[in-house]
């Protein structure tokens, strides 16, 4: 029963976490875009996701994966996890004020029947409004059988006098219950879960307030395990994240040790409503206390608060001994850096979508570069410049690995619970990473000629050169013309200005080619340089008609 009670809750928490998602994913997105070095605005957006999407695991993934994409530095990210512990606290007042004090079935059901009701609905909002109900009411109901799943403590006390047991071992009986509470998160793999059993457990009398702070205090800690897992497989900045919220919160629990039982009686007096574990009436009944999980709400926040005004202070200097404790691996390969970290928090394809398009600019770079490599290479046919050419087929590597990884990247997060505009955006980007796939093959192809046409001699004279770099220069125009807008949404005019360019390059393409043809005609002995000189005309041109399938994918702005 308290499984199935805890599936209930956990399915309902997850609903409303994708729902809200797919409501606001693109302003959440857009939040985590507009973090700057400003460490408290990293602790208000990481507080305000975590509140949004209810569960701190998902936000602290969040930030290993973004960190490892180079969308946030360690100094952010750890001012963002700052604010994830503080917005976990928001649903531990939910369960306190909500759960024990109302029959939770009178609320849940008649809000899961209007919920999926409102899921039968055509508008696409409106569904995931019902979506949300459907999980809000999903969430008190398996709450409410979580707590009929509890047994009695007072019909229980075999289980009563082991547990006082433990308590008999003073300050030893916190760290056995700090244990319990590591051990709880990691077991469930989410705090809000732990947080939950918690609550319900000292509101049913099974553990008294001290002990209830001290395993609040264990889930402070096992949360962080989730995070470490998430960046076993990222990169040395990702890791250093994951290793900063666990020295966070492992501070916070220290100081926390250091001043429980007076931090305890200072909780007492400023919550109102007797602290016990259970309370018994004038015949001696005992009764659950619904003032107890009030406590430990206060509690959690008052923790989390001090934790942050104590040691923001400090962020630069836990970051420079993250750095010194996990050291940067040396590394000959310069591969792709965007590996798909979603796989230990579910749902949250909208928010590492951020991460695919900031992968597709860094292809959209690597395009660039290539070309402007080339053109360096050809415009300087007399020096060996064979390591340019190398550092261009590694960089095709590259391409080539980047582009693996973001298919797989977008097709998960499209096939993820995500709204439809998204995973339209998600299809639209699929086009446009083809698309940039083929201007490095191109980049890499012209190149391999270029270097040809250095092995073998075959120059020609300087005035039909000039044309190759002239007309690459226009190719160049069109490159950075397709990169300044492959993040943002296209318009009517961009649209025009894509078209000129391309006829434009037809055009030019054409002219060139029908005088290289003239002069095979007239002088058969430059017949091998001529056809070079076709060969890069032509990918020219090619490179100009995938820049405009580029601009045509990319997502419109609306009118």
């Amino acid at each position: 029963m308290i499984l199935g009670s805890l599936g209930v809750f956990l399915f309902g928490m997850r609903l409303m976490s994708e729902s809200i998602q797919q409501i606001s994913g693109e302003r959440l997105r857009s939040i985590m875009r507009s973090m700057t070095g400003n460490r408290f605005a990293g602790v208000m957006t990481g507080f305000l996701v975590t509140c949004l999407v209810q569960s701190s695991s998902a936000t602290t993934v969040m930030v290993v994966s973004f960190v490892h994409a180079r969308l946030l530095t360690l100094i952010q990210s750890i001012g963002v996890i700052m604010g994830a512990n503080l917005g976990t606290t928001t649903t531990f007042w939910i369960i306190s004020f909500l759960g024990f004090k109302f029959s939770l079935s009178n609320i849940a059901i008649p809000v899961i029947g209007v919920g999926v009701a409102m899921t039968f609905l055509k508008t696409d909002r409106l569904k995931e409004v019902g979506n949300f109900c459907t999980g809000f009411g999903l969430l008190f109901l398996g709450l409410s059988l979580l707590k009929n799943s509890f047994p009695e403590i007072k019909s229980n006390p075999e289980a009563l006098e082991w547990i006082a047991s433990l308590s008999t071992y003073g300050f030893g009986s916190i760290l056995i219950f700090l244990a319990v509470g590591v051990v709880l998160t990691v077991v469930v793999q989410s705090s809000s879960v732990a947080g939950a059993i918690t609550l319900t457990m000292a509101y049913k009398g099974w553990i008294d307030f001290p002990q209830a702070a001290a395993v609040i205090l264990g889930e402070n800690i096992g949360t962080t395990i989730i995070a470490y897992l998430a960046s076993l497989t990222a990169n040395t900045a990702a890791k250093r994240a994951a290793r900063a919220h666990f020295m966070f919160n492992m501070l916070g629990v220290l100081w926390m040790l250091a001043v429980f039982f007076p931090f305890i009686s200072m909780v007492d007096y400023l919550m109102p409503g007797p602290p016990e574990a259970l309370i018994v009436d004038g015949q001696g009944r005992a009764d659950a206390n619904p003032d107890l999980p009030n406590h430990m709400a206060l509690f959690h926040t008052l923790f989390n608060l001090l934790n942050i005004f104590l040691l923001i202070g400090f962020v630069p200097k836990i970051a420079r001994l993250v750095e010194w404790l996990v050291k940067e691996k040396p590394t000959t390969a310069n591969l792709a850096t965007f590996r798909y970290l979603d796989n230990m928090s579910w749902g949250s394809g909208e928010l590492n979508f951020s991460e695919g398009k900031q992968a597709i600019g860094k292809l959209g770079d690597l395009s660039k570069h290539m070309f402007e490599q080339f053109l360096y290479i050809y415009n300087n046919p007399q020096e060996n410049l064979s390591k340019k050419v190398k550092e261009i087929n590694r960089m095709e590597e590259e391409s080539n690995e980047i582009t693996s990884e973001l298919y797989d990247f977008l097709i998960h997060c499209s096939s993820d619970h995500v709204s439809n505009e998204t995973r339209q955006e998600a299809t639209r980007y699929l086009r446009v990473i083809a698309e940039l796939e083929e201007i490095c093959d191109c980049c890499h192809r012209i190149t391999n000629r270029a270097a040809k046409r250095y092995r073998k001699n075959r120059f020609l004279n300087k005035e039909i050169e000039d044309d190759i770099i002239q007309f690459g220069e226009n190719v160049q125009r069109f490159i950075d013309f397709y990169q300044s807008r492959i993040q943002s949404k296209v318009s009517a005019a961009d649209m025009e200005v894509a078209i000129d360019l391309e006829d434009m390059i037809n055009d030019k393409r054409r002219k060139l080619r029908k005088r290289s043809v003239n002069r095979m005609t007239n002088n058969s002995a430059e017949v091998h340089s001529e056809l070079i000189y076709i060969e890069i005309v032509n990918n020219f041109e090619r490179i100009a008609n995938h820049s405009k399938n580029i601009i045509q994918s990319l997502p419109k702005e609306t009118t």
